[in-house]
């Protein structure tokens, strides 16, 4: 589970962890109020769960009242990487001298938490790596005895050698890692961590990812989730029996069972097309479920074309076609439809969906290539 910059900052609060003033709004006259108690310069930042906010336009300075209306009014009607702004943190702007990164975070391969820092701050940690590796330190830690305070220390003057900012640092290194540990983190990340002009050391943004495997032992954190607007169709498709996945091509993909699913999707882009997602109606015909199942992917104004690719065993091919032309009957449908039954009855299904407008195909190859050919056209 991923938090939002304005609640890790709430939980880097709880454990002693300097950020910068600031609170959340998500309207002009939240924003104004809390710039007037922190007072001019102030940060606007967009908050929403992608990377690159500020690439996009989505972290501005405001230097006064007319700036912080401009700024806060493009920011909330912006969408980043397909997500909707809806809140913003007004945050007081300082003189930054230095930026770092650090972070801890699960190195799967030695399966350790591992601490990294860079004295490269303020941008992509994965960039840095691939262009100046000798710039990031990884230091594996022992997963019964954790991060010793040598180990804190070590990094810190890696990153410099003022002793007093690196003290500064240590400390903050081992309160991050009791709050990656605590929450069951699978990472915390402070990028930049700031030395500013009136020598302090704080963290001017604030990441954390937190284990879904362990969220029962933390429900607190449980209660600060925010749905985006897909977990929320893929948590509606749970409750209706199927698994739907949202993705960002033109091709909606309606199958049964995630290996054909996985094989459809594969073939889709083997033949230059985009699966728009990934729905698994599972091993039921129900027409009622099929129907549902078309509506859903039709929401997505994306989709030029959808395929049907039905391997039926336990399910019934001709119980599959009967709730296909159900749910044409039901569901407004302008966008071509290709069908793919094989496996039980499949001769039947047939002859049902002969002289109606889906378009049968004989072979999952067949399939791909005409939805593939439709959806490009489309």
């Amino acid at each position: 589970m991923n938090l939002q910059e304005y609640q890790s900052r709430e939980l880097f609060k709880k454990f002693g962890i300097p950020v910068v003033d600031g609170s959340v709004a998500s309207s002009m006259e939240e924003a104004l109020s809390i710039a007037k108690i922190l007072g001019y310069p102030v940060v606007v930042k967009a908050q929403v769960l992608a990377g690159g906010r500020g690439k996009s336009g989505g972290v501005k300075i405001a230097s006064n009242e007319e700036e912080l209306k401009e700024k806060t009014s493009n920011i909330l009607s912006m969408e980043i990487k397909g997500l909707k702004v809806n809140k913003v943190l007004i945050a007081k702007a300082v003189q930054i001298k230095k930026e770092f990164y650090v972070g801890f975070t699960v190195d799967r391969s030695s399966k350790r938490n591992v601490l990294i820092v860079s004295n490269e701050g303020g941008v992509e940690i994965e960039e840095v790596a691939k262009n100046d590796p000798e710039k990031i330190l990884k230091m594996p830690l022992d997963p019964l005895l954790g991060m010793f305070s040598y180990q804190a220390k070590n990094a810190s003057m890696f990153l410099t050698s003022d002793r007093d900012v690196a003290s500064k640092i240590s400390t903050i290194l081992e309160q991050l890692f009791r709050l990656y540990v605590s929450i069951d983190a699978n990472l915390v990340e402070i990028n930049p961590l700031a030395l500013v002009s009136d020598g302090s050391v704080i963290a001017l943004d604030a990441k954390i990812v937190v284990d879904d495997n362990a969220l029962f032992r933390h429900p607190e954190i449980e209660a600060m989730r925010e749905l985006t607007e897909e977990e929320k169709l893929e948590i509606e498709a749970k409750s209706k029996g199927f698994t739907y996945i949202k993705l960002n091509g033109s091709i909606g993909c309606l199958v049964n069972g995630a290996g054909l699913a996985m094989a459809t999707m594969d073939l889709v882009k083997l033949f230059g097309g985009s699966p728009a997602n990934f729905l698994d109606i599972g091993g039921s015909s129900n027409p009622e479920k099929v129907a549902s199942a078309i509506e859903m992917i039709l929401r997505d104004k994306n989709v030029k074309a959808i395929l049907i690719n039905i391997f039926g065993g336990i399910t019934r091919c001709d119980d599959v076609a009967n709730g296909l032309l159900d749910a044409i009957k039901k569901v407004k449908v302008e966008i071509p439809i290709v069908v793919r039954l094989t496996g039980t009855n499949e001769d039947i299904a047939k002859k049902i969906l002969e002289n109606t407008p889906l378009i049968y195909v004989d072979s999952m190859v067949d399939g791909v290539s005409k939805v593939v050919e439709l959806a490009n056209r489309g």
